[in-house]
């Protein structure tokens, strides 16, 4: 996977690398020939200021004794007179022979040296040294002078690091805000005077693809309120116009026909008013809320379907945990229109799996400083591998025996979002059945009502 970042870093260490090693190949090849210069300024100097009554019986401890740290250096030094006879050598064990005037570098003995000669008027000087000491001078003024270098490499890298790293945060910024997004959220990104200029047409093209996916969204939306608008009207008269032929005699055709016709017609009512409700919820903004009663909102729902549990002999009914006093303990700040259908959607959805004589439940506890709300049925469940895939559009299950669209799960969670609560799917441990859970309730205390005496 390419990445700007590491190509940005390898680019930039690398060059910063390879520009500090030439340098430092520069200032060691400088230190060098500013050593070699020195010290052929310390052989000229020192046979020029040899005294000329230097003798040639005085031994070499003598010779180191005068000269003082210039023997430190292993200098040679040989001095010959006017016959060309050898008068004196400062070490006995290295000799050189005599060459001419002048600086050169020569090889005695696979040592390579620095030597210089001189005529004097009554003698010749010749002074010599090991290239190997002009070596390790030169390496130790060399490192003298490289070590800010050595200490200045990885400070640098850190200081790259660091302005990558800042340089690419906008991009990150604008990563982490995209991704953290909901599906539905397409408002354009903002652009001010902190987005840099080289990020802003990438932000303008992102506003520019949102504004069309907007439009886009919007069209859908709109295209699928105004059908399941327009069709439940002509539905719902024509199911009027087939009850009242049907009491009056003039629809012929045997009861059977007739009842698959009103359930079909009944399911398609149900499936426009489906399509229409969740138009409406992908197209609802965020709703104000106010303190509202849970366990009214609940007994409401419940008091709904008490005639089509009744139908199917289902026991339906609302359980709360707290007792009932002068305060209601299950009071959240929610919008109730919107609770209602969500609550509705579970029940209806729970007595239509659940079979005759099962149970229906819906529970209110509140634990933890939270509400929670519970429909629990008796139903044949879902497997675990569905559990989360029965909350998109138009999914059933492949057990599933119930007529239905595939949408009530599909709204539900679409008003939970909105709502800014959570719901679970899980099958039941205890017996068969699934439980459908809502959390995130925040409760509001109401103050308790004290009448006088």
């Amino acid at each position: 996977m390419t990445s700007i970042r590491r190509r940005l870093l390898g680019w930039l260490i690398f060059g910063f690398g390879a520009a500090s090693a030439a340098a430092a190949a520069g200032i060691f090849h400088t230190a060098r020939i500013e050593a070699g210069e020195l010290f052929d300024y310390e052989l000229r100097t020192v046979a020029l200021s040899l005294p000329s009554n230097l003798q040639a019986t005085m031994s070499a401890q003598q010779s180191d004794s005068m000269l003082g740290d210039i023997a430190d250096d292993r200098i040679v030094i040989e001095i010959w007179n006017a016959s060309g006879e050898i008068v004196y050598r400062s070490q006995h064990t290295q000799t050189l022979e005599r060459y001419a005037a002048g600086l050169r570098t020569v090889e005695n003995d696979e040592v390579r040296w620095r030597v210089f000669g001189v005529q004097q008027p009554t003698r010749y000087v010749q002074v010599a040294q090991p290239l190997s000491v002009r070596n390790d001078l030169a390496l130790t003024l060399a490192w003298h002078t490289l070590w800010p270098l050595a200490l200045m490499v990885p400070v640098a890298i850190v200081l790259v690091l660091f302005v990558v790293t800042r340089g690419l945060a906008p991009i990150r910024g604008l990563s982490h805000s995209l991704a953290s997004r909901s599906l539905d959220a397409l408002e354009p990104l903002p652009i001010d005077a902190r987005t840099p200029v080289e990020v802003r047409p990438l932000v303008v093209a992102l506003n520019d693809l949102l504004k069309r996916l907007h439009v886009a969204s919007q069209a859908q939306r709109m295209f699928v309120s105004d059908a399941a608008h327009e069709l439940r009207s002509p539905l719902a008269a024509l199911q009027l116009q087939l009850q009242a032929a049907t009491r009056d005699g003039t629809l012929a055709g045997s009861d059977a026909t007739l009842d698959r016709i009103q359930g079909r017609l009944k399911r398609l009512i149900h499936l426009v008013q489906q399509l229409l409700t969740l138009a409406r919820e992908d197209a609802a903004a965020a709703t104000p809320m106010a303190p509202v009663s849970l366990r009214r909102v609940g007994e409401q729902v419940v008091g709904e379907f008490s005639l089509l549990a009744e139908e199917k002999r289902i026991d339906l009914g609302l359980e709360t945990s707290a007792a009932h006093g002068d305060a209601d303990p299950y009071v959240a700040r929610t919008d109730t229109h919107a609770l209602f259908l969500l609550l509705s959607t579970l029940i209806d959805n729970a007595i239509r799996y659940t079979r005759e004589g099962g149970t229906v439940d819906l529970l209110l506890a509140r634990a933890d400083g939270r509400i929670g709300i519970e429909v629990r049925d008796t139903g044949p469940g879902i497997p675990d591998d569905e559990l989360e895939r029965v909350f998109d559009r138009f999914y059933r299950g492949s057990d599933t025996q119930v007529q239905g669209s595939g949408l009530g799960l599909a709204i539900a969670v679409r008003i939970a979002r909105r709502l800014g609560i959570v719901l679970t799917l899980r099958n039941r441990r205890d017996a068969s059945g699934l439980s459908a859970r809502i959390d995130g309730f925040m409760p509001v205390d109401e103050p308790r009502v004290t009448t006088g005496s």
